[in-house]
């Protein structure tokens, strides 16, 4: 975990969790998944399985078909800032559609979309050597947390 990220530690032994993963901009997305898979095994979830859609835009549809099937999903993606109005389109749709699926199915949906200006924005935050934060770590782990935090109090 990087220096100013949130240490949550939490026991997510038992959990089935689904990272699902944009395929554009390799080595950022390289970064967030390997992230992510520190994140849970950290908390020890040892039953994960990576699907991998082609853009960002993509990730609300495939958690929603996967979402049933989990305990949690982890939603991985970047967006880099271009000239045209495709960066607003696709980060709203991402945001809503992600949001969309945790409320409607109950299934907590880990945020690891970047939007950045820059691909050296994405780059420090993709959690690779180099990097401050590590975002694919923190979405994994405020996925388990939120899991365990909601079986608290209603289990």
């Amino acid at each position: 975990m990087k220096d100013g990220s949130p240490v949550i530690t939490v026991d997510g032994s038992g959990l089935r969790v689904a990272v699902v993963a944009a395929s554009w901009h390799a080595t950022i997305m390289d970064g967030l998944i390997d992230g992510a898979r520190r994140g849970l095994a950290d908390a020890s979830v040892t039953d994960v399985d990576l699907v991998r859609v082609p853009g960002t835009f993509e990730l609300a549809v495939a958690c929603a078909r996967l979402a049933p099937r989990y305990d949690a999903l982890v939603a991985l993606g970047v967006v880099i800032r271009g000239g045209t109005p495709h960066f607003e389109y696709v980060c709203q749709s991402a945001t809503v559609g992600l949001t969309e699926v945790s409320v409607r199915s109950g299934i907590p949906v880990g945020f690891g979309v970047l939007t950045c200006d820059d691909e050296q924005q994405a780059l420090a935050r993709a959690g690779i050597p180099g990097s401050s934060e590590d975002k694919g770590y923190e979405a994994a782990t405020a996925a388990v947390a939120t899991v365990t935090a909601l079986r608290a109090v209603l289990e």
